[in-house]
Order: C-alpha cells, then structure tokens, then sequence
C-alpha cells in the first residue's frame, strides 16, 4: 500500500461564545473559521452550548465524558485554535475558562498544551475597556500555555459596533477585514504560507 500523496488539510478548531446558541462572539469564532477554511483548512466548532455540556473541571477526576474526551482529541489533533468570548466583568467567561482548563489534559502530549500553536483570539463586550482587558486576558493564558497569539486580535464592542447584517454575515466592513486578516496569519504561521 503506498502513502497518500497528497499532503493533510490543515485542522483549525474554534471554541467560544456564550449560552446563547449563534452569539455574537460564537458566530464571530465561526467567521473566522470560515475564512480559514477559504484558504483550505479543515475545521470543527466547539460552540457555547457544546461548552455548556462540560462538567466543571476537576484536575483530580480522571474520568472525562464523552464531550470532554471530543474537545481535548480535537485540540489534540489541531493544528491551530481560535477562542471567543464575551467580556464579563473585564474577563473572559467562566464558560470559555472551564473549556481551556480542561485542555490541561495535554500537559503530557508530545505536544504539551498549545506549544507552537497560532490562537486567534475574539473578544464580544460592552465597552472598549472590557474588550481590551478581556482580549489581554485571554493572550495571557494562550502564552502560558505555550501558543503564539496572533498580532490581530478581534475585539468588538456591542454598544458601538453592529457586527452583523439582517443575514447574519459579518457587515461591518472593519471587523470583516480583521476576520480575513486573523485567518491569514492563522494559516500563515501555522503553515509556512502567506496565504
């Protein structure tokens, strides 16, 4: 049997948004997506409601269900990852946070946590200063954790900004071009592309 010639799509999994099924910072994470899957990646979204079937991590608790073993081997076999979040309070959600804890499942890989690993970030909030304390927040962890923060960050703010269109395509043509301008170095420094 001869090895497939051609070479593997690239993975990019999403994780993020909020309760609300299609949340803006949901459906931001997935315009992202979309955008790299134009330059050729494959891609999975692990959305708000997939994150709320989660049990609150427990490092001690070995057993994981099945929704937890599906996020841990889908960031496992990524090979870069885009995180969303609304703003709460100036910080991340507790949602998003009890799905990057339990990534701590890859402290043993041969890969450990996110290492080498572009991550884009996407922040939703109400107000400028949540958005950019959240979006610091969140570069922290992604740094401590080993993965390279890509220069564009997409911060949005709900009271001044109206993302979205009547079909739910992002309209705002700032925040559109920052969504290709995070898939693009996604890709790029995932891949060794400019793409």
């Amino acid at each position: 049997m001869t090895a497939d010639p051609r070479p593997r799509r690239k993975r990019v999994v999403g994780l993020g948004g909020t309760f609300r099924q299609a949340s803006s910072s949901e459906r931001l994470v997935r315009a992202v997506l979309a955008a790299c899957e134009a330059l050729g990646a494959e891609t999975a979204m692990f959305d708000g409601p997939a994150l709320a079937r989660l049990p609150h991590f427990n490092p001690e608790h070995a057993e994981r269900t099945v929704e937890e073993r599906e996020l841990v081997d889908a960031v496992r076999a990524c090979d870069a990852l885009v995180i969303g979040s609304p703003g709460y309070h100036g910080g991340y959600s507790g949602l998003v946070k009890n799905a990057v804890d339990l990534l701590e499942d890859l402290r043993a890989d041969t890969r450990v946590y996110f290492d080498g690993m572009p991550v884009g970030l996407v922040v939703t909030a109400a107000g400028w200063q949540a958005c950019g304390t959240t979006l610091s927040a969140l570069r922290d962890v992604v740094h401590a954790m080993r993965g390279w923060p890509t220069p564009v960050g997409i911060a949005v703010n709900s009271v001044e900004q109206r993302p979205f269109g009547a079909d739910g395509v992002v309209a705002d043509e700032g925040i559109a071009s920052a969504v290709q301008a995070q898939a693009r170095q996604i890709m790029g420094f995932a891949f060794g592309s400019s793409a």
